[in-house]
């Protein structure tokens, strides 16, 4: 089995914890999710792949990075592990529905599929499975809640200029791309 070590980081969110092996990022945990489970690991007094990790998440929040450069190991399948690269390539403060990813890896039929592996992807923030929504760009699940996953999205939309928030025509509120106001 590989050695994990886990730090926290402080963030606009709450407390994160990355877990890493010497060589790569294996998992961002939000606080809402539970400590513990097969991606802890010990706490680290230094590993270079964490403390990259920690400066590039910083850097996002503060709106200066929106891609990530560190090296990535989530577990997965390989089905799995497509959707996320896939998820990785979303750019910043864009979002797709569940069928446009599936269309994406070539599995036009897969979007329930996709939905799952988006659930199980353990790079939360990094892997930007918060980018993604309903086909009628409604908020969807998010495994560190729906309020974490809408300050992800208003966060990108602000640094990115773009403005996401509208009615749906149900009344509810949904997410929809709409040009910046002059």
């Amino acid at each position: 089995m590989t050695r994990t070590f886990e730090m926290p980081l402080p963030s606009p969110v709450g407390s994160l914890r990355l877990v890493a092996t010497a060589d790569a990022l294996v998992a961002v945990f939000l606080p809402t999710q539970p400590p513990g489970g097969p991606d802890a690991g010990r706490p680290a007094a230094r590993i270079d792949v964490l403390e990259a990790a920690a400066r590039e998440l910083d850097e996002y929040f503060r709106g200066e990075r929106r891609r990530f450069a560190i090296p990535l190991a989530p577990a997965g399948t390989e089905f799995e592990r497509r959707v996320w690269r896939a998820l990785a390539e979303i750019p910043f403060g864009e979002l797709r529905s569940y069928g446009e990813v599936a269309r994406a890896i070539g599995r036009p039929r897969a979007a329930r599929a996709v939905g799952a592996a988006n659930a199980r992807n353990p790079l939360s923030i990094i892997v930007p499975c918060h980018r993604v929504v309903g086909a009628n760009g409604a908020l969807t699940g998010y495994a560190g809640g729906l309020a974490i996953k809408q300050w992800l999205l208003e966060h990108e939309a602000r640094v990115s200029g773009r403005r996401w928030l509208v009615q749906a025509p149900s009344g509810s509120t949904g997410w929809h791309p709409t040009p910046p106001s002059c």
